[in-house]
């Protein structure tokens, strides 16, 4: 995945992970062998006019300097409303709620909050690739537990039974990147079952909450008042307004978990750009463009109907985030990675491959694709797809 180099200075491995993260790998494969990039999980259309003209509004009228701490209170409490509305739950805007630069900082944040070495976190698997060297780094053991394929449904049993004296947190993903799968109320309250009792905090990764498909709905650990009192949920405003390159994210948690949170934030980012934040301030509560879900679930809708055409298995349709996992075992026998490069070089589509969500590199031949794409471009990779017959 990368070169060594040589040097006369030693550094301490902080964590198992080897190498470049995937996405920066597949996407750098992409960009050498011309290749359609269907791997990383970012758009690649414009995003609503009347927010980049916020932008620049913001950085002409002066908002260039530092915000507080913990984000604008103008932005804070355009959160907290906007959780009101969508979800009839209260968020005290200056107790429980820091704005971060993205949501993968705020895990990393969160889990450096709470833990000591020696210290174990229960993982369902498979994983967005930060999840355990992030509790590595803070010299906590990460403790693997595999979702049930082909649903990739929570094993409860499974849970259950990794649950020990030192577990300290239990980080949950809905909806579910690679898979696209979504967490049903009953799923909560299961966890609930588990971690009751105990000093297990939950670490809820939200960032796809509004990417639900089919006339589903996500259920939030915020709308869960057990939980809620034990818990980290964490945002992305990059997932919700096609903006992943503005890198902003939030926290929002109970008043001594984001007291805590916060102790850790001031001395590693300690504020998020401020014209970024002036600008989300005042779209959240004037945004007139359609709906992020349905935007999304046409561009699924249409990928599938193309993949229908190409000897591509799919088990079942994403029911929300950016992706759709498909199998390719009557393509190829070759290992996922090997697959993944493979298809990039000789047909010029890049994807990723799902055991590098698996910290043992579990390979069940199963690619994901990212259908957070323009029309044309979803249209000319399967264009290219369909060479597989």
């Amino acid at each position: 995945m990368e070169n060594t180099i040589i040097s006369p200075f030693e550094f301490a491995a902080k964590h198992s992970a080897t190498g470049t993260t995937i996405f920066a790998v597949m996407s750098a494969l992409a960009a050498q062998h011309n290749a359609i990039n269907l791997s990383q999980g970012f758009p690649d259309f414009h995003i609503d006019e009347q927010l980049s003209r916020l932008l620049g509004e913001a950085a002409r009228e002066g908002h260039n300097q530092y915000a507080p701490m913990p984000g604008l209170p103008a932005l804070r409490q355009a959160i907290a409303a906007n959780f009101k509305s969508r979800y009839g739950v209260d968020i005290d805007a200056d107790k429980e709620i820091t704005v971060t630069p993205g949501a993968t900082y705020a895990i990393y944040t969160a889990f450096t909050a709470i833990l000591q070495p020696g210290d174990e976190v229960v993982v369902l698997e498979p994983a967005y690739d930060s999840y355990i060297p992030n509790i590595e780094m803070n010299g906590a053991i990460a403790v693997p537990v595999s979702l049930s394929a082909p649903g990739f449904e929570v094993d409860w049993n499974k849970v259950k039974d990794a649950i020990t004296p030192r577990t300290r947190a239990i980080i949950i993903n809905t909806p579910h990147n690679p898979t696209g799968a979504i967490w049903s109320k009953e799923d909560w309250d299961q966890l609930a079952d588990v971690v009751r009792g105990t000093k297990i905090v939950v670490l809820a990764d939200e960032v796809y909450e509004q990417l639900v498909f089919d006339g589903q709905r996500h259920y939030s650990v915020l709308e869960h008042p057990e939980l809620r009192e034990r818990s980290f949920a964490l945002y992305s405003f990059g997932k919700v307004f096609n903006i992943t390159g503005w890198k902003i994210g939030y926290c929002i948690a109970p008043p001594a978990f984001t007291q805590a949170f916060r102790r850790i934030h001031q001395f590693v980012s300690f504020t998020v750009n401020t014209p970024a934040q002036y600008a989300l301030a005042m779209h959240l509560g004037n945004d007139t463009a359609t709906p992020v879900h349905l935007v999304m679930q046409q561009k699924r809708d249409h990928f599938l109907s193309l993949l229908k055409d190409t000897p591509f298995t799919i088990f079942q349709p994403a029911k929300g985030s950016y992706f759709q996992i498909a199998g390719y075992e009557r393509i190829s026998g070759l290992p996922d990675m090997e697959f993944a490069e493979w298809l990039t070089k000789e047909i010029g589509v890049a994807t990723i491959p799902v055991s590098a969500f698996y910290k043992n590199k579990k390979d069940d031949k199963l690619i994901r694709f990212c259908f957070a794409k323009k029309e044309e471009t979803l249209n000319e990779a399967v264009s290219r797809l369909k060479k597989l017959g």
